[in-house]
């Protein structure tokens, strides 16, 4: 099975270019999704981030406020360090569980989407690793639609790897500045390039 990481800039489109995967045929793993399940009561993201930044970081039930580690971890960049460094390797032990599992299932594919994949000296996990990349401007408006405000746009970004450094160190960049048709073309061709080289074959 070909593991795949998928990243990309905040609203650049990872979140669409995952689902045009899944579509094709794909496992896919989000680790937005596996964050939130560390960050259950009793889990173990959430007694990490306990004892980093106490207990006033939890909610009322015992899960871990996601609101108040961003805060943390955006104002603070030895703070988003030290999280980081707790939480990354719990999101690596669990995307190796889920990509053992796709395989055992004959999955052709893997791909897991994630912000840090450069960030946090993981791409070594995948066999290839996919840039999504867009203009400015498109990004921009995506993340006002999602009522992100672009000060946090901006503190975002600033935590990643700046748009031409990313593409320099990816295997794929797939550009999505056209139309939702476009961008489905243009995964629907990267995929089926996947295939051919790794001599799967879609099921």
């Amino acid at each position: 099975m070909l593991r795949v990481g998928l990243t990309g800039g905040i609203a650049s489109g990872k979140s669409t270019v995952a689902r045009i995967l899944h579509d094709l045929g794909a496992a896919v793993f989000d680790a937005d999704r596996i964050v939130a399940g560390l960050y259950a009561p009793g889990a173990a993201g959430t007694r990490a981030v306990e004892a980093l930044f106490g207990r006033e970081i939890l909610d009322a039930d015992g899960s871990a406020s996601k609101p108040a580690i961003a805060r943390r971890a955006f104002a603070d960049p030895s703070a988003r360090l030290r999280l980081e460094a707790v939480i990354h390797p719990l999101v690596i032990a669990e995307i190796r569980r889920l990509f053992s599992e796709a395989e055992r299932s004959g999955c052709p594919v893997g791909v897991a989407e994630a912000s840090q994949i450069f960030e946090g000296g993981y791409a070594k996990e995948f066999d290839r690793v996919v840039v999504v990349a867009a203009p400015d401007g498109a990004r921009r408006e995506r993340a006002a639609a999602r009522g992100i405000p672009e000060e946090e746009l901006g503190r975002r970004s600033a935590a990643q790897l700046r748009p031409a450094e990313a593409r320099a160190l990816a295997d794929d960049v797939v550009e999505n500045a056209g139309s939702p048709e476009e961008l489905r073309e243009e995964v629907a061709a990267l995929y089926s390039r996947w295939l051919g080289s790794s001599g799967t074959s879609a099921r």
